[in-house]
This record gives C-alpha cells, sequence and structure tokens, in this order.
C-alpha cells in the first residue's frame, strides 16, 4: 500500500489539468523563469488529490483540498499570495483549538483577518466537478498534463 499526491489545476471551462509537484515548485520556488501563459491574469482554481495505491494502482481517494492559485498577466504564480493563504488557512485550523491569552479574552473585536484570507484562498466544487476531479485521479478519465 501507498499514496499517490496529484495537483490539478481547472481552467475556467471546468476543464482540467494535471500539473505535476516537480513542475509545481519550481513555479513556487522560481516563478519568473517558470509560468503558465495559458493562466496568465487569472486565479485559478486547484484540487490537491491524496490517492490510496494497493499493488501501485490507485484504489480511492483519501483526501482533497481546494485551493486558488493567483498568477500575474504573464503567467507567473504568485508565490506570496499563496504563502499567505496556506499560512492563514493553518492559523484558523490552528486556532480554535489553542488556548486563547487574558488580553484576547477581553478584546471587543475579533481579528478574523487570517479567517478571510484562507477563504479567499479556496472554494468549493460542485458534486459533478468534484466527481470529475476523483475519476481523473483514479485514472478513470484523461485529462491534459501541464509540463
Amino acid at each position: 500500500m501507498g499514496f499517490s499526491y496529484q495537483k490539478f489545476l481547472i481552467a475556467r471551462e471546468d476543464t482540467l489539468w494535471q500539473l505535476p509537484a516537480a513542475k509545481f515548485q519550481r513555479m513556487l520556488r522560481d516563478p519568473q523563469n517558470h509560468c503558465l501563459i495559458a493562466f496568465a491574469g487569472q486565479r485559478v482554481r486547484t484540487a490537491d488529490v491524496v490517492v490510496e495505491l494497493v499493488a501501485r494502482e490507485p484504489v480511492r481517494v483519501v483526501r482533497t483540498t481546494f485551493s486558488i492559485l493567483t498568477f500575474d498577466t504573464e503567467g507567473h504564480l504568485d508565490p506570496e499570495a499563496f504563502e499567505k493563504q496556506q499560512f492563514a488557512l493553518a492559523e484558523s485550523v490552528v486556532a480554535p483549538v489553542l488556548p486563547a491569552s487574558a488580553d484576547d479574552r477581553h478584546q471587543p473585536v475579533v481579528d478574523a483577518s487570517a479567517r478571510f484570507i484562507a477563504q479567499g484562498g479556496q472554494w468549493i466544487p460542485s458534486r459533478d466537478l468534484a466527481r470529475v476531479i476523483d475519476e481523473a485521479a483514479l485514472g478513470q478519465r484523461q485529462c491534459a498534463r501541464l509540463r
């Protein structure tokens, strides 16, 4: 048994593009030299899918998360926006379980900025699109692969 990780970009017309993890890492580390012209000037929906493998064959989707990537007008990924969203998401998950300080409990205003940033970097697919993403991740549906 093992696991596979796959990232998909979802174009405006719900077309799926598989983005290799190595390409995504290059885009994060060196956005000026690794761009995707097809997504220039867009906020693009993504799906990150973890698939369980048995004898190297996909058997089920274990977890899927949905986020949004921001590209500039030349197709360069905005790694700062991505990082900000990821940290805000982590903070929004961890904050409810951390004890509040005495000062925080007496504040009349709640700082929800992390929650708003995290929500701006997430989306929820339709049931049909979620099924298409699962099928692509399990190798039951063809989709183009970005290079």
